[in-house]
């Protein structure tokens, strides 16, 4: 438990070293990739057997539930805005 607490301490003062320029790293010299060749060799070959599936409908019965909304006119009061242009 105290390495791990001494290594947060650590990774907060690197960022913090970065964050404030502290520590400023360049790049001096361009990467190359090594150069590799590959003679020989051979890819896998597999055989494989899968379960056949068939997708399909078919009809059957269910329950569906109907409703049924009544509405009748009731007076209710509802808000009105009146706008007068400005002169």
């Amino acid at each position: 438990m105290r390495g791990l607490i001494i290594a947060a301490i650590v990774l907060v003062l690197a960022i913090a070293a970065f964050a404030f320029g502290l520590v400023n790293i360049n790049q001096t010299q361009e990467t190359k990739m090594p150069q590799v060749a590959v003679k020989g060799g051979q890819a896998p070959a597999f055989d494989v057997n899968t379960a056949t599936v068939e997708v399909g409908s078919k009809k059957t019965n269910v329950d569906v539930p109907t409703v049924s909304v009544d509405t009748k006119k009731e007076a209710i009061d509802v808000p009105v805005i009146d706008v007068e242009k400005a002169r």
